[in-house]
C-alpha cells in the first residue's frame, strides 16, 4: 500500500514542451504532486520535445533500469548552419553553401552513421567532468578533451530532404547525442548542419501517445493523477525488481 503521506508511486509519462529543462519539469511536478522522491529517467534538452519519463516515490529506484532503454526520435537538421552547440540554440560559427543533392545522395551519407561507434559528447551538455558540467566550461569559452563512449545508432532513416532541410527517424541506444550525430552528418557532406528539431517518440515500449502534456496534467485532481501513474510492477520486468 501507499503511504498516506507520500500517496504516489509509478512511472509517469509526460509529453515534455520545448523550452525548460528536464529539471524544470521535474520541479513542477514536484510541486503539483507536493512530495519530492521525483526524479526522470534520461534527459530532452530544452528545446527538444516529447517523451519524458519521471519516476515517482518507489519509481526512483528502478531509473538505471529505464535509462538504458532504447529511443526513437524524430527530427530535422538544417545544413550549412554550424553552431557551438550542434543545434539551433547555439551561436552560428560557420555558415557555407550547401550542395546540390538529391534525396538518395543524402540517404547515401547516412547510411554509415547506422551501427556500433563512438562518439565525443559536446561540450555543450550536462555531462560533467572533474565534476563540473561541461556546458558551464563551453559558457566560458572553454573546451576540454572529452572521452568518446559507445553508442549504437540502430536506425538513421530519411523522411524528406528539401535543401537544406533534412527530416529523418532515428532508433538509437543510451547516450547517444542526436545532435551531435547532426552535426558529424553535416561534416561528412562538406558544408556542415546543425539540430534544428527534435521529438522523442518511443522510449522502447513506452510511447508518446501514452503521454499528457504537462499542462493538463497539472489540472488533475486526485484520482486523474492516480490513473495517470503505471505502476512500477508493469513498467519493468519482475526480474529487476
Amino acid at each position: 500500500m501507499n503511504n498516506p503521506a507520500n500517496p504516489f508511486d509509478g512511472i509517469l509519462l509526460i509529453d515534455k514542451p520545448a523550452g525548460p529543462t528536464s529539471h524544470d519539469i521535474v520541479d513542477r511536478v514536484r510541486r503539483k504532486l507536493k512530495m519530492r522522491r521525483v526524479g526522470h529517467a534520461g534527459t530532452l534538452d530544452p528545446a527538444a520535445t516529447g517523451l519524458l519519463i519521471i519516476l515517482v516515490g518507489k519509481a526512483t529506484k528502478i531509473s538505471q533500469y529505464l535509462m538504458s532503454l532504447d529511443k526513437v526520435y524524430k527530427g530535422s537538421l538544417t545544413f550549412g548552419i554550424v553552431t557551438d552547440s550542434h543545434d539551433g540554440d547555439g551561436e552560428i560559427i560557420e555558415e557555407n553553401e550547401v550542395p546540390d543533392m538529391s534525396a538518395d545522395e543524402v540517404g547515401a551519407y547516412m547510411k554509415p552513421f547506422v551501427g556500433d561507434q563512438y562518439q565525443t559528447p559536446p561540450m555543450f551538455s550536462a555531462k560533467k567532468q572533474g565534476g563540473v558540467p561541461l556546458y558551464k566550461l563551453a559558457r566560458k569559452g572553454k573546451t576540454v578533451e572529452r572521452e568518446p563512449r559507445f553508442i549504437r545508432v540502430r536506425e538513421f532513416d530519411l523522411v524528406r530532404y528539401a535543401k537544406p532541410k533534412l527530416s529523418f527517424v532515428i532508433h538509437t541506444s543510451k547516450g547517444t547525442y542526436v545532435r551531435t550525430l547532426a552535426h558529424d552528418l553535416g561534416g561528412k557532406v562538406g558544408c556542415g548542419a546543425h539540430l534544428s528539431a527534435l521529438r522523442r517518440t518511443e522510449i522502447e515500449r513506452f510511447s508518446i501517445k501514452d503521454a499528457v502534456a504537462l499542462d493538463e496534467f497539472e489540472t488533475y485532481g486526485h484520482d486523474e493523477l492516480q490513473r495517470a501513474l503505471i505502476p512500477v510492477y508493469q513498467a519493468v520486468p519482475s526480474s529487476v525488481l
